[in-house]
């Protein structure tokens, strides 16, 4: 079996470009057996989309442009949603 795994880093931002500030993300690590503790004040990861991808994440999904104007008051998903992953050596055997 391969030791190499999938790490995932969904990152939100506030708008399409990948040098937009960051208001979001979650993280999903295939190597490791170990969750991450899901706290509000968790500081972000990465300053930018940009700053992970100098880190070595790879773009997997840029964000779709497909929203309409005029829905500003229903509540929605995140709409700047970039996925990023890293493959890695499995953490422990």
């Amino acid at each position: 079996m391969s030791k190499l795994r999938q790490q995932l880093l969904i990152l939100y931002t506030a708008n399409s470009y990948p040098d937009a500030a960051l208001i979001g993300y979650s993280m999903y690590d295939g190597s490791s057996d170990d969750m991450p503790p899901h706290e509000v004040d968790t500081p972000m990861p990465y300053e930018t989309v940009l700053d992970a991808m100098r880190d070595g994440w790879r773009v997997i999904q840029y964000p779709s442009l497909g929203r309409q104007k005029g829905n500003e008051l229903e509540t929605d998903y995140l709409e700047f949603e970039f996925v990023l992953e890293k493959i890695v050596e499995k953490a422990h055997e």
